[in-house]
């Protein structure tokens, strides 16, 4: 079947990503030298695929420029703090068809875009080891037919998916059944995906490690842009480290304060002078 858009799911706040996630939208983040999302759309675009959908939310006037640059259309979904990521299936509804279901953030060492597709699917990578990803199995036709929070010897959720026409019509159909529903608010669309796998056809498209790649933390980011270690590009950052005296590189282990989401959060770090917490709101050091 041919691909007819890709929808790329830049609306949320990646609270995790603290704290450059405070000072640009993560799929601004520069990997290697390259702007993950602007990377993304080439890679599309390489790949043939000529409409892209963006789906903005947080900090989304840093997306406009890219509507000149390369054509695409934006499209904001205004409950962004309010629901996950199913909200921003609802608000590109019209565009769904044979669609590529993207994340801004994934950074692909080669592109696994392209124009014919035999069937819908979710990428994925091997775990040999214990994960808490997403683990897929699989029937003998090869869909999924079950999927748990966390596994080993198991493929997992990474990546982009690939709706065909067919499962985007049934997904919808059940979105608009259950999108009223308190309970679905907080669900990721493959929650949803989760609870109608008799309905809802995907397969797993395998790929080999060093392919798909995430950051959930400057950490993660650090171990593969080694740039990020002694220039953080955080101008909060580098404000931490001129009051406390140190260098960005002494600034490690740094993780967003658990159970505050919103852009008011805080991180955690160390260096050498012990633990520290920073809140957002107020910009203090504790």
């Amino acid at each position: 079947m041919e691909v007819d858009n890709a929808i790329i799911m830049a609306a949320g706040t990646s609270s995790r990503f603290a704290p450059l996630s405070y000072e640009r939208h993560k799929a601004m983040t520069v990997v290697k030298g390259e702007v993950l999302i602007e990377r993304q759309i080439e890679q599309l675009r390489s790949a043939g695929v000529s409409e892209i959908i963006i789906v903005t939310g947080y900090k989304a006037e840093q997306f406009d420029y890219l509507i000149k640059k390369y054509g695409v259309k934006l499209v904001y979904n205004p409950e962004y703090l309010t629901r996950n990521n199913n909200g921003s299936i609802w608000v590109v509804r019209e565009y769904l068809g044979n669609s590529y279901i993207c994340s801004s953030d994934n950074f692909f060492s080669s592109n696994p875009f392209e124009t014919d597709i035999d069937d819908a699917y979710y990428a994925a990578e091997y775990a040999d080891r214990h994960t808490e990803e997403w683990c897929m199995t699989e029937d003998e036709d090869g869909f999924i037919n079950s999927v748990t929070i966390g596994g080993e010897s198991a493929w997992y959720m990474i990546g982009q998916a690939f709706w065909s026409r067919e499962f985007s019509q049934k997904f919808l159909s059940i979105l608009e059944t259950e999108y009223a529903f308190p309970e679905t608010k907080g669900k990721l669309w493959e929650k949803i995906f989760m609870a109608h796998l008799d309905v809802l056809k995907m397969k797993i498209r395998k790929y080999e490690p060093g392919v798909i790649y995430e950051f959930d933390t400057m950490d993660e980011l650090r171990a593969f842009d080694e740039s990020y270690i002694a220039d953080t590009r955080s101008q909060i950052l580098k404000d931490i480290a001129g009051e406390l005296h140190v260098s960005e590189r002494d600034m490690t282990h740094i993780k967003v304060i658990k159970g505050l989401k919103t852009e008011a959060a805080g991180f955690e770090f160390d260096c050498p002078h012990g633990h520290y917490r920073y809140l957002y709101e107020t910009g203090k050091l504790k």
